[in-house]
């Protein structure tokens, strides 16, 4: 009978260390699988986070070439203006409405570059400019604007 109550507590034994392997085989895989999955959602977050920023960027370029072309067809003399001062109006409106977008979207490497060319645009579209040409005004402030935004999406 001694043979048979041995014979039982190591079967119970194996029983025993058999379903802690299992389980402790089974905690393992799961954390594994809850890392990866936060891998993933941080990469999915992250990529998102970029697309949103690469937009906002868009589309503040898309509303500084606007400024550029106000600037550009700005009538000589205000009385001949044609509607020009509401619509030139309306577009740097949409310029510091993008332009604010960035400050809140992208890195704090981009806010001045971006402010200063958007302050550029301004001074060529209300000609405080003298007689500077536009683009002249305006080609160090878009380059560093964009070099800062290179930079930005770069590193993300």
């Amino acid at each position: 009978m001694a043979l048979e109550v041995w014979v039982s507590v190591f079967s119970l034994a194996g029983v025993a260390l058999g379903g802690g392997l299992t389980a402790l085989s089974q905690r393992a895989t799961q954390r594994s699988a809850e890392r990866a999955e936060e891998r993933r959602q941080a990469s999915a977050t992250s990529e998102a986070r970029r697309a949103e920023q690469l937009q906002a960027i868009k589309d503040f370029i898309a509303c500084a070439q606007d400024a550029e072309r106000a600037a550009y067809s700005r009538p000589d003399s205000w009385g001949d203006d044609d509607g020009w001062s509401g619509s030139a109006a309306a577009t740097m409106t949409k310029l510091w409405v993008a332009e604010r977008h960035l400050v809140l979207l992208c890195d704090t490497v981009l806010h001045a570059p971006v402010h200063a060319y958007g302050r550029a645009l301004n001074q060529a579209v209300w000609r405080e400019i003298g007689d500077t040409e536009v683009n002249e005004h305006l080609e160090e402030h878009k380059t560093a604007f964009m070099t800062a935004a290179r930079g930005s999406l770069a590193s993300h």
